[in-house]
């Protein structure tokens, strides 16, 4: 189905539930889905990228379908009953960028990113990100994972218009967690892998079908991709899928994790992790044992970076960051007290300067590059536990 609605109720700026803010970047964003095979074994990504502007574009749905407000309704408030309200609130909700917009080529290619989501979450949670990424000349792939994480996701099966769902899945009664996550982990990670293989594929001039027919041809990205400077990013348990795949997959250069959360990786492979790592955490979200954990990788690697941002709660690197305050503190009790648009500003700009770093772009995201060792206003190098600004 396509993900593009009537125009948008009560969801603009003006004293909506949700306004997004659009890409502060020199590139117009547009958008697409793409949905490979038909079994979970494909690959479920939203594509974000810089596009041609054009006059009218129509803009997707932040939420793109109603079976996504049931799944959030069941994994942020246990109760599946209130996705009817969620869909009131946030279903008309649109990402300010060109859905299908005319990709925009680049003779020399653009970098690529391959972004994994956090637990209950799905591909279009973090459009926020995405789009600024895109705005500033990457190609931003935010993946969906099938490893029963996202709040709810699904295949199209090669029977004609018939749908799989996968929904969330809790920790099973009896099971330790840390081996259901562990399993889940190693699954995300290889997801990242494959969705760098089909941009591969995709490079090297295979025709990959996009089993969604939304007119828009993958085959565009032929010759504007640099398949030598691929970076993976993800939130939360999307941060430690991150760092895992660079264990897995040497073509990603380096890995930006946000607010990562630690756990599910085994100790084992810490010393097998060989690129370096930009870890942005918030304030409220980290135990001395995760960062003891991103430490033991700092370590390890000279150019590996931690920093902390001050007055932010795990939800501020998350779309959920711009909903109004009421509804935020509905979903999620409190929030951080630095205002979203500077979180996002400090997130992308210390993630773009590290990103210039290490995939040798030749861009002017080196004038951030002080955030990288936590200076400036709102952030601090490390981990601080004893201070709080919220």
């Amino acid at each position: 189905a396509d993900p593009v609605s009537l125009p948008r109720l009560g969801c603009g700026s003006m004293g909506g539930m949700l306004a997004l803010p659009p890409g502060q970047g020199p590139h117009q964003v547009g958008c697409t889905d793409v949905m490979v095979g038909h079994t979970r074994q494909g690959l479920f990504l939203r594509l974000f990228y810089p596009c041609v502007p054009r006059a009218g574009a129509a803009e997707p749905l932040w939420i793109p379908r109603s079976e996504y407000c049931g799944g959030l309704a069941d994994v942020t408030l246990g109760r599946r009953w209130c996705s009817a309200l969620l869909s009131i609130a946030i279903g008309s909700c649109k990402v300010p960028v060109s859905w299908n917009g005319p990709f925009k080529p680049h003779s020399s290619g653009y970098p690529l990113i391959i972004f994994s989501h956090g637990l209950g979450a799905f591909r279009t949670l973090y459009s926020s990100i995405c789009t600024e990424l895109a705005s500033r000349g990457f190609v931003v792939a935010a993946l969906e994972h099938r490893d029963r994480s996202a709040a709810t996701t699904y295949f199209c099966t090669a029977e004609a218009g018939t749908e799989q769902w996968i929904p969330f899945q809790r920790v099973p009664q009896g099971q330790k967690e840390f081996y259901f996550r562990n399993k889940q982990v190693h699954q995300r990670a290889q997801e990242c892998v494959r969705a760098l293989r089909l941009f591969q594929d995709i490079a090297g001039g295979r025709s990959v079908p996009n089993v969604l027919h939304q007119g828009w041809d993958l085959s565009v990205l032929k010759d504007s991709l640099d398949l030598t400077k691929v970076a993976v990013m993800g939130h939360s348990f999307g941060g430690v899928t991150a760092v895992l795949a660079l264990v897995k997959e040497p073509g990603f250069r380096c890995a930006v994790a946000l607010d990562a959360w630690m756990f599910p990786l085994e100790n084992v492979l810490y010393p097998e992790v060989p690129k370096p790592v930009l870890f942005i955490n918030t304030e409220k979200f980290q135990t001395p044992e995760s960062v003891a954990k991103m430490k033991r990788l700092s370590s390890r690697n000279s150019q590996t970076r931690i920093v902390t941002m001050l007055g932010t709660v795990h939800e501020d690197q998350t779309d959920f960051t711009f909903l109004s305050g009421k509804l935020f503190s509905r979903i999620f009790g409190r929030r951080g007290t630095l205002d979203p648009h500077k979180a996002l500003a400090i997130t992308t700009r210390a993630a773009l300067a590290f990103l210039q770093r290490h995939l040798k772009l030749e861009e002017e995201f080196g004038r951030w590059d002080e955030l990288l060792e936590g200076v400036g206003d709102s952030v601090v190098p490390d981990a601080p536990f004893c201070r709080s600004h919220l």
